[in-house]
């Protein structure tokens, strides 16, 4: 059985949780530290250990990892009517829980381009099904003399399928 998470921890996780204009302060003083900035942005409906990975590998290109996720009104535009699973503030929790995450913040718009651009990221990361020069805010980035990084996937690893096989199982179970 595993131990509850002590209540030190949920609050540090809080903290990681930020607004947008939080967010810039913070970072502001971070890169003032010379600390650098990574960046990557996605639903993260299902956390499942493919994200885990890929937040790991986008962590180790930097000192500092800012995840925005879309909010929910976005995912449905993007994703359907069905979508989220998870409301963004639960999305956000998980998220905020695991070790590589500096930083959570929450977008409405369809794309990250206007958030990036408050985060002047150093290193801006998207997962293997992205091409770097298709990368939403590579030019902002690029711009700034910063890295633009197409990071790989793990095998098998996906919310859309893992949400296929809950479907599948469940109408096999009727």
């Amino acid at each position: 059985m595993r131990a509850a998470r002590s209540p030190k921890s949920r609050e540090a996780d809080a903290r990681k949780h930020v607004s947008r204009a939080e967010l810039a302060i913070r970072l502001a003083r971070r890169r003032r530290r010379g600390e650098r900035i990574v960046f990557t942005n996605g639903c993260f409906d299902l956390l499942h250990p493919g994200h885990v990975r890929y937040l790991a590998a986008a962590k180790r290109l930097g000192d500092v990892l800012v995840v925005g996720v879309n909010s929910d009104a976005s995912v449905r535009r993007l994703k359907g009517p069905s979508r989220p699973l998870q409301p963004a503030r639960d999305r956000c929790e998980l998220l905020a829980a695991l070790a590589a995450v500096d930083y959570v913040t929450v977008f409405s718009e369809d794309t990250p381009y206007e958030l990036i651009r408050a985060v002047q990221p150093d290193v801006l990361v998207k997962g293997g099904d992205w091409k770097p020069e298709a990368i939403v805010g590579a030019d902002l980035v690029r711009a700034r003399r910063g890295q633009v990084r197409s990071l790989r996937f793990a095998a098998g690893r996906s919310t859309t399928a893992l949400v296929e096989r809950i479907v599948s199982a469940a109408g096999k179970n009727k």
